[in-house]
């Protein structure tokens, strides 16, 4: 049996606990209190990228006609969760979580409420490990990967502190998906090194958690050789909104995302 640690902060858990959910501990509810001493602002800015999240994927099915998503760096089953914003639209939706972190996958029977014309899917796998997600029988019995995938890397990449390593992955997961796939990331954004941001960082690293904040710039790459679809890379905020644009003065530190396709 895996020991889960309930005594060790998490950044699963303060991710749930931050977003309003009930899977975490005492330890975690510390460290996000430790973390937002020095960045009050990060709830907001959390929950700002699980709506982008939500709007991205409502995004591709509705208006892209996605049927197919790789959700790698899946966290913790906070409703609603994306199968679930995909199904509301597209009940024949078919969806592969994939982390591997215990913690998780001690929930994944949240994951795998699927509506009865869709299909979800758990694999426990680590991100850098595309020959062990590619060659999942489960991921196989439920993607048909002759036809296009959106691969969501929402919120994971700031957990990848060497940048080739980073990149290597992503380019090892895109690699095997169909043309008309689609990458899909949000990631933390840089911050001058005097900055609220800046210090909840370093508030995480002194939990034990590696965090590693990317520039624009930086994000952008990570389409390399796709083609990015408008707004383009942008506070996710700022990303595909159905009313009016955020509040220019809003303090809170969103983190940047996109979503490109493959050709």
């Amino acid at each position: 049996m895996t020991d889960l640690r309930t005594d060790i902060a998490h950044s699963a858990r303060i991710y749930d606990y931050m977003l309003g959910g009930k899977d975490n501990f005492a330890a975690d509810r510390a460290a996000a209190a430790e973390i937002v001493k020095h960045l009050p602002t990060l709830p907001v800015s959390m929950r700002a990228n699980r709506d982008f999240m939500l709007r991205m994927t409502r995004y591709l099915v509705r208006e892209m006609g996605i049927r197919q998503f790789l959700d790698i760096g899946t966290g913790l089953p906070t409703s609603p969760n994306l199968h679930e914003a995909a199904q509301e639209i597209a009940p024949e939706t078919r969806v592969v979580y994939v982390d591997n972190d215990p913690i998780v996958l001690a929930h994944a029977r949240a994951l795998l409420t699927s509506s009865p014309e869709g299909r979800t899917a758990y694999i426990d796998a680590d991100l850098r490990d595309s020959k062990t997600i590619f060659e999942s029988a489960r991921l196989h019995e439920t993607l048909d990967l002759s036809r296009p995938v959106a691969l969501t890397l929402i919120a994971i990449l700031q957990f990848f502190i060497d940048e080739d390593e980073a990149h290597e992955a992503v380019r090892a997961l895109v690699e095997p998906l169909a043309p008309g796939s689609v990458l899909a990331i949000s990631v933390v954004p840089d911050a001058e090194r005097e900055s609220p941001l800046a210090d909840g960082v370093a508030a995480y690293r002194s939990q034990g958690i590696p965090m590693k904040m990317r520039t624009k710039v930086e994000t952008e790459r990570f389409f390399d050789g796709l083609d990015l679809v408008e707004p383009g890379v942008t506070k996710v905020t700022e990303w595909n909104l159905d009313g009016p644009s955020a509040d220019p003065d809003d303090p809170a530190p969103h983190m940047y995302g996109g979503i490109a396709i493959k050709r």
